[in-house]
């Protein structure tokens, strides 16, 4: 398994196709928003490719010292087979010098997806990320922060968005918990 930081016209095809069907509408940003980003540094878009095969993608929030692993998909036909498993830890790995984090849809708000929600928690605890004890409202959705060895508060969490969206996206977000 292999992650390549996005840099061809196919690269981004399949990124943005698979990203496009794999989040609700409300928690996507848009994607040239993030390549813009990333051509300033501020994010990285990852193609995910095992056996020379695109399998998925990670893209991730960057400051210096904090990393919010801002969305995280393995295409359908592959899911099952531990490659995102594989995945999550090479970005572990990568990003082993900061504070590496996520969100996720809470599983403790009922919803149409609730059981998906418990089973991608549990998938992110099975491979080593822990509850930080911060719930936040991120643009209406009501998500759960999970850290990689490591604790934030969620000042620190908001830093994270200020410094790469902006005071606006920064100040949009509210404690919950």
């Amino acid at each position: 398994m292999e992650l390549i930081k996005a840099n061809t016209i196919n690269h981004y095809h399949k990124i943005r196709e698979l990203y496009q069907s794999s989040f609700p509408e409300c928690e996507k940003k848009p994607f040239r928003l993030i390549k813009y980003k990333q051509r300033q540094g501020l994010t990285d878009v990852w193609y995910i490719e095992e056996e020379g095969e695109f399998v998925g993608l990670a893209i991730t929030m960057n400051t210096k010292e904090y990393v919010l692993l801002d969305y995280f998909a393995i295409l359908q036909t592959k899911r099952g087979r531990g490659i995102g498993g594989k995945a999550l830890g090479l970005l572990q790995d990568y990003y082993s010098d900061q504070k590496f984090f996520l969100e996720i849809e809470s599983p403790d708000i009922e919803s149409s997806n609730q059981k998906q929600r418990e089973q991608r928690k549990k998938f992110y605890l099975d491979h080593s990320m822990r509850e930080m004890g911060i719930l936040a409202d991120v643009f209406g959705t009501e998500m759960e922060l999970l850290g990689y060895h490591c604790r934030i508060s969620f000042e620190e969490y908001q830093s994270v968005y200020r410094d790469v969206y902006g005071v606006n996206k920064a100040q949009n977000l509210k404690q919950l918990l």
